[in-house]
């Protein structure tokens, strides 16, 4: 593993001899503008290996992206190669339809320190819920994005996060779509702790994530990309993008439904993919009503 090597898998060229704020910032916004949040191994007949030189091979010379667990585990061993002092800890995503979060660790995260102050690193949410700069770990304190605005709470060490949509609106509908969001309306996205982790402590969720029928993962096949101005997401066969404020408080939103075959092109021109075996697209639950949450 090289991190030139990574380097020039995000398009990165400028300065890291120091590991400060600014070059977290940049390194982490070229991550997630280059590396899609995507579960299409599952989809493709692949296992997903919990392993860095897998995962190094996978996102960094097969041009390919990964879920949090990859993503994340990738970011924590650049930023660990640059001298930052990082490390992992373990989140319970909120599940909407159940209005709760998840009783059991499912989602990795990174901590970065600098100069005393404590960031949250996380490029592997994806979607409209993905930060585009490292989030100062201060409870109460908005913090607003290009993406909307995000949000600590603390409660006797366990820590909440969230984040205040705006408005979508999509051509050529007369009503908003179902689930779209009124001005003010927060996304709770996971609870965690700061107990460092291991990457072992993931291993036993990498598996059932890739086996349990009722995990979200396996009912969608979802590839999604931070772009300059928005998102590009492809669940299913749904080409969905996404443009942030289009006015100052509404997101444009558009999407179409494809072949496979023009799945296939998608992801190549899109999202820079192209995929060993065959992609069986998958979204059981449809689109919409679910489109805004799912992206």
């Amino acid at each position: 593993m090289n991190i030139q090597e990574y380097f020039a898998r995000i398009s990165y060229n400028e300065s890291h001899k120091d590991a400060d704020l600014q070059t977290l910032t940049v390194i982490f916004q070229h991550h997630i503008q280059a590396i899609p949040f995507e579960n299409l191994s599952m989809h493709c007949g692949e296992t997903i290996e919990l392993d860095l030189q897998a995962i190094y091979n996978k996102i960094v010379r097969k041009k390919r992206g990964g879920w949090c667990l990859e993503t994340n585990y990738l970011l924590f061993w650049a930023l660990e190669e640059l001298g930052f002092d990082v490390c992992i800890l373990g989140g319970n995503s909120y599940k909407p339809a159940e209005r709760a979060y998840a009783a059991e660790m499912n989602h990795i995260l990174l901590k970065v320190v600098i100069k005393g102050n404590s960031y949250i690193v996380d490029a592997g949410f994806g979607g409209a819920y993905q930060s585009w700069q490292p989030l100062i770990l201060i409870s109460g304190k908005d913090q607003p994005q290009t993406p909307g605005i995000f949000r600590f709470m603390e409660d006797n060490g366990t820590w909440y996060f969230e984040k205040v949509k705006r408005k979508h609106y999509i051509p050529e509908q007369s009503e908003p779509a179902t689930g779209t969001p009124e001005p003010g309306n927060i996304r709770k996205m996971y609870t965690f702790t700061l107990q460092p982790r291991h990457i072992n402590d993931f291993q036993e969720l990498n598996t059932i994530l890739q086996v349990s029928p009722d995990n979200i993962l396996q009912k969608k096949s979802i590839c999604s990309l931070q772009t300059s101005e928005g998102i590009y997401s492809l669940v299913g066969w749904t080409f969905i993008e996404v443009k942030y404020k289009y006015t100052e408080d509404t997101d444009l939103l558009q999407f179409a439904t494809h072949t496979d075959e023009e799945v296939e092109k998608i992801l190549k021109d899109k999202f820079g993919i192209v995929l060993e075996n065959k992609l069986t697209p998958v979204n059981v639950r449809g689109l919409p009503p679910n489109l805004v949450d799912t992206i």
